[in-house]
């Protein structure tokens, strides 16, 4: 029974799609509920599954192809039948190539293979049939086997027509290549609403500095016990950050609002949005109601939207609706930097390094663990002082961590 296999169901505020990745080829047997192809907007990626057990017969859209939502996509083949002998896609031309690799590996694990002008026959497939899988070229890269140079430089995987990479190399002396990759959807709208952010706020940083003595010396004579209690959840430095915003978003309510047209939306509550990096870009998923929430749950909470990010599982309702944004650039090492502005949101906490430092403390010079905080604020929005003020008041929470239970 041939089935017709449809993009999802579009939020409106997406209008269409990005074939991103399909994970099956015409005649790929697939399993009910089994991953067929990745679906790129411009907020998250969805994921389409078999509808049943069989076999996938024809794609109608290839990789790089633009989709509306509930438009065909591709034919599946509902029991054992398989493709019909000789159909081509039109996708079908990514699948052929000088060194067979469609034989025993998919689309996905023969871009990673480009992109990193690695031969397949130094990678062993752990899949059926001796089938490379995605996870096998990433093991391998992890734990590379060492190879003449000439061998591992040569370019053995043609690049999918979809991604239109080109690829350009010199002939002198030292094998120079460069690779031109076109931009993702997420990537591009990211792009987009920087530099919206940046053209059309009013946008100012300001700067403090945060002495974490309290909350480390806190952190590691409960981590222990913390962790016990909560079934495994670790105790971080950035549920305190989320939990002294909240309380300073309760004082400060301009630094929680949101510029909609002519008219400021002042929310009662503190939907706050974490910053999360992946390999698709940046991605902001949202914490709801954090003021009701403890420690614990922040963490738990924080660890799960992360999970989601980096494994391309967040949904648009996790996506949207925050009214304030914390980044952490420390965990890369930043020591300060100024964070953009996450539209329509109002400002945007910027977490960095923790580094010894000497200061001045009552008269004498110590070394304390310093954090440079930076909050980036639309003026249009909000003043100065009110910026200020909110900044100190989260440092002050942070430096007597019991004043966030307090609140006080």
């Amino acid at each position: 029974m041939s089935i017709e296999i449809k993009a999802p169901s579009f939020p409106e505020s997406v209008a269409d799609g990005t074939i991103a990745t399909w994970h099956k080829q015409p005649g790929d047997v697939c399993a009910r509920d089994e991953l067929i192809v990745d679906i790129e907007t411009d907020k998250v990626v969805m994921e389409v599954v078999a509808p049943a057990d069989g076999s996938l017969s024809e794609i109608l859209v290839a990789e790089g192809g633009t989709v509306l939502s509930n438009e065909v996509i591709a034919r599946f083949t509902a029991g054992d039948a398989a493709a019909p002998e000789g159909s081509i896609s039109t996708a079908a031309g990514t699948q052929a190539d000088d060194t067979n690799l469609s034989d025993v590996s998919g689309p996905a694990v023969r871009k990673l293979l480009h992109e990193n002008n690695l031969d397949a026959s130094l990678v062993t497939g752990t899949g059926k049939g001796g089938r490379l899988l995605k996870e096998d070229v990433l093991d391998y890269l992890k734990n590379p086997v060492a190879v003449a140079p000439e061998v591992a430089q040569i370019p053995l995987v043609a690049p999918t027509p979809a991604v239109k990479e080109t690829v350009a190399a010199s002939t002198g002396p030292e094998h120079r290549t460069s690779r031109r990759v076109p931009m993702t959807r997420l990537r591009s709208t990211i792009a987009k609403r920087l530099v919206s952010a940046q053209n059309e706020a009013a946008m100012l940083t300001t700067y403090n500095e945060v002495d974490m003595s309290p909350i480390m010396a806190l952190r590691n004579q409960y981590k222990a016990q913390f962790e016990k209690t909560h079934n495994g959840t670790r105790l971080g430095f950035m549920s305190f950050f989320v939990k002294a915003s909240a309380e300073a978003l309760k004082r400060y309510p301009g630094v929680n609002a949101s510029l909609d047209g002519n008219e400021m939306v002042y929310h009662g509550y503190q939907d706050i949005s974490v910053a999360v990096s992946t390999e698709r870009g940046l991605v902001v998923p949202v914490l709801r109601d954090v003021d009701a929430m403890s420690l614990a749950d922040i963490e738990k909470g924080i660890m799960g939207l992360a999970t989601q990010a980096k494994n391309g599982k967040l949904t648009m309702e996790e996506m949207q609706g925050g009214t304030f944004t914390i980044t952490n650039g420390g965990i890369f090492g930043s020591l300060l930097s100024t964070p953009i502005l996450n539209p329509p949101q109002t400002a945007i906490l910027g977490m960095h390094k923790i580094q010894d430092r000497p200061v001045a403390e009552n008269g004498q010079v110590v070394i304390r663990p310093m954090m440079y905080l930076a909050l980036s604020y639309d003026h249009r929005m909000v003043d100065g002082k009110e910026a200020v003020q909110f900044l100190v008041t989260i440092k002050e929470l942070l430096q007597d961590p019991a004043r966030i239970l307090l609140e006080i």
